[in-house]
């Protein structure tokens, strides 16, 4: 244990990055309060795992004060649905008030004034009303998560498949346990990341064709990639039932993609959280039972 008596906020905490930057926190001996929408069974599992949790809303200005009464730093998670800019307004208003001392922010690497996404244009708001603030914030700009492949996923007939609508764009997928890894640095040594706004990268920039092959020599089974149009992805997204603002997101950094914008490597994992990011084929052999059903939001042929 340390004798370090910073208590730190995590929202988003049964999700992927929130979850992750719990666990390293806990196990480095840190005291974590831990916001989340409702009591379950994975918020049980962070009490058990030693995290004081807050059941609250990021519409409830009252109850994000709750959250944030004596918290040192604070980890910003909105998930990709309605409300950004009252969330963040919210966040940060009550983080003033609470003497928060620093914020590490989860943006997009989509979050510009001119997105066409609508979420990845509050996302790029949100950060300029942080950065008004006399916060210590770090913004982060993940391209996609190597989780994404999970979720896209399709197994049949013995053979796996990716149809997704990304063109021949590429990018390094990075999973979210290395973001973990950042947040809880950030976090715990803000001042010298003051306003930062860093892009996160896995280690291989990829194509999807590349991811395929990648994916078939770690599952040991025929992987394709098969392009499909941002029409008949977004089709899909709304017969699966996913909310409008979430198809509206994702058609646009479709495109984005195919343009660009997610390309890239840096080595801000290694030199912020002190780790080698996983590779595409390190993430599935961690991963390999998820990969033995369909993923949640496969497009079907």
């Amino acid at each position: 244990m340390t004798d370090d008596d910073r208590l730190f906020l995590i929202t988003g905490a049964t999700g992927k990055t929130g979850s992750g930057t719990i666990d390293l926190l806990l196990r480095r001996g840190h005291r974590v309060r831990a916001m989340v929408h409702r009591e379950d069974e994975r918020s049980r599992s962070l009490a058990e795992a030693g995290a004081e949790v807050v059941v609250s809303d990021f519409r409830d200005l009252d109850g994000v004060s709750t959250a944030l009464r004596g918290v040192t730093g604070a980890y910003l998670c909105h998930p990709i649905s309605p409300g950004l800019i009252e969330a963040t307004t919210y966040f940060a208003q009550a983080a003033i008030e609470a003497g928060v001392r620093s914020v590490v922010n989860m943006s997009q690497i989509s979050a510009r004034r001119e997105a066409g996404s609508d979420a990845a244009r509050q996302h790029w708001l949100c950060e300029r009303l942080l950065d008004r603030t006399d916060l210590l914030t770090a913004h982060l700009r993940p391209t996609f998560f190597a989780e994404w492949l999970k979720s896209w996923w399709e197994l049949r007939n013995g053979e796996g498949y990716l149809r997704l609508p990304f063109g021949e764009g590429r990018h390094a997928p990075i999973a979210a346990v290395d973001q973990a890894h950042v947040i809880a640095a950030l976090l715990l040594d803000p001042e010298p990341h003051n306003r930062a706004v860093y892009t996160l990268h896995g280690p291989v920039e990829l194509n999807h064709y590349d991811i395929a092959r990648a994916m078939s020599g770690a599952l040991g089974i025929p992987v394709r990639y098969e392009p499909i149009s941002v029409e008949e992805f977004a089709s899909a997204m709304a017969e699966r039932g996913l909310p409008a603002h979430l198809v509206q997101h994702l058609s646009n950094v479709a495109v984005d993609y195919r343009n660009g914008v997610f390309a890239g490597t840096n080595d801000n994992v290694e030199k912020i959280g002190h780790r080698a990011p996983l590779s595409v084929e390190q993430f599935v052999n961690e991963n390999k039972p998820d990969f033995d059903t369909n993923g949640p939001n496969f497009v079907p042929a």
